[in-house]
């Protein structure tokens, strides 16, 4: 086997690595992470220096067996798995704590493989040589830790079992219970619940809003600036990070159409607020979303009830609405863990890191416990 790490995803062969995808996660295909690096969202300038750990049958590279895609941090921005608190431990010590090496999506709170294997290579020997050349690298190259940050469960166990250390986070996400009508979703839920839905969808109705998906052909140049004029109106509004420029929503529109989906609202043909959405075979993902006017409950509407909505239309299982956000659960998004798993060159701060998790995570656990117990469901005797 033969490893070698990219300094930009073009190296590698978009076919061979869209093949090893088992679950068309979009955020993983080859084009999504393509579109990042080619509009500079993702470069050395942003903080997000591209450094993907290939595996190859050997070293003419024609035989891909996995790969996975890393990136040597300047920062902790955009991974929405927190550890300024490290960062600044190893400062008070007199420490660099970056660089460091993520495998991540960038900009994308959003559970996946975060290493892709080909179906005719021993997986699970792949994904050990390329957990032990990050963890070398970390050692080799003066980065101080290597993280996969929104991995699946079984990887995080991979991980693990490597040696890195498994940190839960906490994310609120709709499940699809064979549901035919959104009707059928209210009437799983109290009665308090489903009445504050009922209410705050007919305010939206009252106010004259209606809502349109787009994907696909229909998304183009135009629509694309549109839905990155709310995106970075929310953006501003909040003081937030702007990671996402316009030439990225266009990208999206020209080349990652079939997995993009914008939902539009619109107040007497004019379009007040929209929702940026992805999607895989049986995920809805929510990212963004941005209004130019106050219209009661529009939020909600925008970024929940459509999206339920359309999951129920067209059959699919689950929505993802992003990173926290307690108020989703009053909404039917329930709490579900997510993973990560975190490698620290010094052995101290890998000690102290781990005392802290194993707190953590009992935190983490009564709190899903205290989520639970607040269900919007009712309680099936």
């Amino acid at each position: 086997m033969h490893i070698e790490v990219h300094s930009q995803i073009s190296e590698l062969a978009a076919q061979q690595w869209n093949a090893m995808l088992p679950s068309n996660n979009p955020f993983m295909r080859h084009e999504f992470l393509a579109g990042l690096e080619q509009t500079h969202c993702v470069c050395p300038e942003t903080g997000w220096q591209p450094a993907h750990i290939a595996a190859y049958a050997a070293p003419d590279r024609a035989q891909l067996l996995g790969v996975m895609p890393c990136y040597v941090k300047s920062h902790s921005y955009g991974e929405y798995i927190f550890d300024w608190a490290w960062a600044d431990a190893y400062q008070r010590h007199g420490l660099e704590y970056y660089p460091k090496l993520s495998n991540a999506v960038p900009f994308t709170p959003a559970t996946g493989e975060r290493i892709l294997t080909a179906t005719s290579a021993d997986a699970s020997q792949v994904e050990l040589a390329l957990i032990e050349h990050a963890m070398e690298l970390v050692t080799q190259t003066n980065l101080s830790s290597f993280h996969s940050l929104f991995c699946t469960s079984q990887q995080a166990a991979r991980f693990a079992a490597s040696g890195l250390l498994s940190r839960h986070s906490t994310q609120f996400h709709w499940h699809n219970d064979h549901y035919a009508t959104f009707d059928d979703f209210l009437a799983k839920m109290s009665s308090k619940k489903r009445k504050n839905i009922k209410r705050e969808r007919r305010r939206v109705q009252e106010a004259g809003i209606q809502y349109r998906w787009l994907t696909g052909a229909e998304l183009s140049v135009e629509t694309a600036h549109k839905m990155y004029q709310f995106y970075a109106r929310t953006i501003n509004h909040y003081g937030a990070q702007s990671y996402l420029n316009r030439e990225f929503f266009e990208y999206l529109a020209k080349h990652f159409s079939q997995q993009t989906l914008f939902l539009f609202a619109e107040h007497n043909d004019v379009i007040v607020a929209g929702g940026l959405y992805f999607r895989s075979d049986d995920t809805l993902y929510g990212r963004y979303w941005g209004a130019n006017q106050q219209y009661h409950s529009v939020h909600f509407e925008t970024c929940y009830y459509q999206a339920i909505d359309w999951c129920i239309e067209h059959g699919f299982q689950r929505f993802e609405a992003g990173a926290q956000g307690e108020h989703k659960l009053a909404r039917g998004l329930e709490p579900v863990l997510t993973y990560s798993a975190h490698y620290l060159g010094d052995p101290s701060f890998q000690n102290a890191v781990s005392d802290f998790l194993q707190t953590e995570q009992q935190h983490i656990a009564h709190y899903q416990s205290v989520m639970a117990s607040h269900s919007p469901f009712k309680v099936e005797l």
